[in-house]
């Protein structure tokens, strides 16, 4: 590997709060991936095997996974199906001495970041560490957001949730009441009490939230 480019992120970045898990059979190669993420200031989790990780509880943090395809035990792939299947959704960069094309093309398939051939270049390989890391740390952000709105939408009553459901699919307060059996003035009542209790500055941000909550449908009129 080639040394990195002296305008990469240096060790105290925003990078030290995220972590780079490796999992590398090769002492050697662990090693030394270790010390090139410590060097722009990450925090780092060597692993020696697929079985090793999958004994250890995952950091509650961003992160990203630096697998190697040919492992002792459950290989590489192995390892990214049987996440998925967890629904571990930490971001993978493949590196392997022995790859090709339709592996790497698998890999993409499943949902890795990259797939790098050994020997490479340590920036390309920091780049795309990098890029995992800023998914993963977006990820993990719109899922604290969508679990604050399923706290909110939760605390809804049952006639308020379906108010909600109709105002985001386009209905008008009269025709919301013909539809709930509800007087004009009800509506309103309960369409004001959605809005303050989802925290909706406008009808538009109540949209948005329904469409991210998944609670958009179509009713006729």
């Amino acid at each position: 590997m080639t040394t990195p480019s002296a305008s990469h992120n240096p060790p105290g970045a925003e990078v030290a709060d995220k972590i780079v898990i490796v999992i590398d059979d090769d002492q050697s190669m662990r090693e030394t991936l270790g010390r090139l993420f410590r060097s722009v200031g990450m925090q780092v989790r060597l692993f020696s095997s697929a079985s090793e990780l999958l004994a250890t509880r995952l950091p509650d943090t961003a992160a990203c996974i630096v697998l190697d395809v040919r492992l002792p035990g459950p290989s590489g792939f192995e390892l990214q199906t049987e996440l998925a299947k967890q629904n571990v959704r930490v971001p993978i960069v493949f590196i392997t001495g022995h790859g090709d094309i339709p592996m790497s093309v698998r890999a993409m398939k499943a949902g890795a970041i990259d797939f790098l051939i050994k020997p490479f270049r340590e920036q390309d390989l920091l780049d795309a560490v990098n890029q995992a890391l800023e998914l993963d740390s977006k990820r993990r952000i719109e899922d604290e957001e969508i679990a604050t709105l399923r706290s909110l939408y939760d605390a809804l009553t049952p006639r308020q949730r379906e108010v909600m459901l109709l105002v985001t699919n386009g209905l008008m307060n009269k025709q919301i009441a013909g539809h709930l059996g509800l007087s004009e003035i009800t509506v309103k009542i309960h369409r004001g009490d959605v809005m303050k209790k989802m925290k909706a500055k406008s009808l538009a941000d109540l949209v948005r939230m329904a469409e991210a909550l998944r609670i958009k449908e179509r009713h006729s009129t």
